[in-house]
């Protein structure tokens, strides 16, 4: 199943079964298609969210994945905790003290350079 609001970024082919998908904000397309296909290597289903307003409105998955260098990111993110009571691992970069500070009084599951997310992401993701 296709998000069809983002039909350029990559998608899991595995959106069948019990596990619901693993939510991904990110706009830019690196990120995009790295974290796609991880997902399809580890068969597991994702579903990519370029807009942090597209986010609000679900409460689906257990995991999200987001890039908080992204404006309007942290705040969708911390409304979709709110109605999902899902974890958040956020990524961001090492040098941006002041949006890692702000994750973290929002309250942030895991806040990770993009470095560290980028070799811990199947991991992450096969969780």
């Amino acid at each position: 199943m296709t998000d069809a609001r983002e039909p350029s970024l990559p998608q899991s082919p595995a959106q069948s079964g019990a596990r619901p998908p693993v939510l991904v904000l990110v706009r830019d397309l690196m990120f995009a298609g790295r974290i796609g296909a991880t997902a399809r290597a580890l068969n597991v289903a994702v579903r990519m969210i370029r807009e942090p307003s597209a986010l609000t409105a679900s409460a689906e998955g257990q995991l999200l994945i987001v890039d908080l260098n992204q404006p309007g990111a942290l705040e969708a993110a911390v409304g979709w905790k709110e109605a999902s009571s899902g974890e958040i691992v956020g990524f961001v970069s090492h040098v941006d003290s002041e949006t890692i500070a702000r994750a973290r009084a929002a309250g942030m599951d895991r806040i990770l350079p993009r470095s560290q997310f980028v070799n811990i992401l199947p991991e992450l993701l096969g969780a």
